[in-house]
């Protein structure tokens, strides 16, 4: 399997390059040439295999669709490791819970760090680490988070041979959980760097390193962000495990709403609807930071400056500036690269925004592709936490609460809807006793993590301060 630019640079990559790589040389995001296809007689198999072998293997099975560059047997070795009922806490790794009238959560957070991200950075980290160990290499990972990644990502390179790990996040725009799981580290790879700014300031200053290729390849820059396709890879996994547990046959569909601020988590179920995995609607829910919902209503993709992104009670979809999401403009036009860079790498830069809304695949968004949108609020997320504790006794996260409310309005009769959770409650506890008027539930492991001694250089949002950094770490 070979693997190409969104924007245009068709130069054969195999997964191990681009694995080490993330961004393309010319600023786009890798996508294989081609997605592989599922017929029915493979999805009875990869039924039984979850049922009866488990996530792993079923992840090995997926996985190597796209990975042929790495020996089966390493590979399956890889997604033995990874995926274990000691680190996610249950046989079935990402078990479902019915919550009412055909909505069902996915439970995605029963990983090392609360939350989503864990499900695919712990195969990173496996995967960097072997890979690394095959060429004789180290690694600088260059990250940016609005809460989860970070930790996540932390948590599975810390003590990593052959990688470092610096990692941005908005200075106090995070809570005081996300905060202190990922500034408590005292690894010496771990670097945590607060930014004066916004996510997408965070963000900004990757791309900008990333796209310096000089100082990328004599610095060994990679990434773990989403726009690392390994990671987004992963995530296809668990759409595959969602459906298989909420069905009994091929032949029935069902939907999927994801609470979606940089539109990684979603991008994964477009790549499972395009292996032919049977959804009906990928429903993408964001909070006040709505410029994904606004794009799928009007066809206008119009990126917020800083002062405009709205800090939330949903903290990790405070986004304005979606990456992954030009891995589906990608798809949506035909795959052609020259459009989308003109889309992404002029357009935005020169005006912020473009408009799709006469384009004749528009219309393909909701009737090929599948995907819709909604939007929640903070009244909207205190409402629908407060009802599910109450009537079903079921304490949920804010950005789970988004896309509860979301899929409520987007429900079909006999169609499963399927919500993916993103973060345990205890990560955002100040928003869940504002509706509930009770603390969340703490694993022990976390008792007092906030009061622990914290690490953490803050640092104005300039791609210039963070080479030097990166620079003086390395020499």
């Amino acid at each position: 399997m070979n693997y190409l630019s969104t924007r245009g640079d068709h130069s054969p990559k195999r997964f191990c390059d681009i694995l080490l790589e993330g961004l393309a040389p010319d600023g786009g995001l890798y996508l294989p040439e081609h997605y592989p296809q599922v017929n029915d007689a493979t999805l009875s198999r990869w039924r039984s295999v979850y049922h009866v072998q488990g996530y792993a293997e079923l992840a090995f099975e997926i996985l190597s669709l796209y990975i042929d560059d790495i020996p089966a047997d390493d590979l399956r070795a890889i997604c033995a490791k990874t995926y274990t009922t000691e680190v996610f806490g249950t046989g079935e790794i990402v078990p479902l819970r019915h919550l009412d009238n055909g909505i069902w959560l996915e439970a995605l957070s029963n990983g090392p760090t609360l939350a989503f991200k864990d499900m695919a950075m712990q195969l990173l980290g496996n995967l960097f680490e072997y890979e690394l160990a095959r060429r004789g290499e180290q690694l600088n990972i260059l990250g940016a988070t609005s809460g989860d990644t970070g930790s996540a990502a932390e948590y599975a390179m810390r003590g990593k041979k052959g990688v470092r790990v610096f990692m941005t996040s908005p200075a106090g725009r995070m809570s005081p959980f996300q905060q202190a799981q990922m500034f408590s580290l005292m690894d010496e790879n771990i670097i945590n760097i607060a930014v004066e700014g916004v996510f997408d300031d965070c963000q900004d200053m990757v791309k900008a390193v990333s796209n310096d290729l000089d100082f990328k390849r004599q610095y060994k820059i990679g990434t773990v962000n989403s726009i690392n396709w390994a990671r987004l890879l992963a995530q296809v996994v668990y759409y595959f495990a969602g459906y298989f547990q909420a069905t009994e046959s091929n032949h029935q569909k069902v939907s999927f709403t994801v609470p979606s601020g940089n539109f990684g988590n979603i991008c994964a179920g477009h790549v499972a609807r395009m292996m032919g995995l049977p959804i009906a609607k990928l429903v993408a829910a964001t909070n006040e930071n709505d410029v994904l919902d606004e794009f799928f209503k009007t066809g206008v993709y119009r990126v917020r400056a800083s002062a405009d992104t709205h800090e939330t009670s949903s903290p990790s979809m405070d986004i304005s500036k979606a990456s992954n999401f030009e891995r589906f403009i990608f798809d949506l036009l035909g795959r052609d690269g020259a459009r989308v860079k003109a889309l992404f790498g002029e357009a935005l830069a020169r005006s912020g925004q473009f408009d799709l809304s006469q384009h004749p695949a528009f219309n393909d968004i909701r009737l090929r592709y599948g995907f819709v949108s909604g939007k929640s609020t903070h009244a909207n997320r205190l409402a629908t936490i407060k009802e599910s504790f109450e009537q079903h006794a079921m304490v949920i996260d804010p950005h789970t609460a988004d896309g509860v409310k979301v899929a409520r309005e987007q429900l079909q009769a006999d169609v499963p809807m399927i919500v993916l959770e993103t973060a345990l409650p205890i990560k955002f506890a100040e928003t869940i006793v504002e509706a509930t008027g009770r603390e969340p539930e703490r694993p022990p492991k976390f008792d007092g993590i906030e009061a622990l001694p914290k690490r953490v250089i803050t640092m104005a949002a300039d791609a210039a301060a963070i080479k030097q950094l990166i620079r003086s770490r390395c020499a």
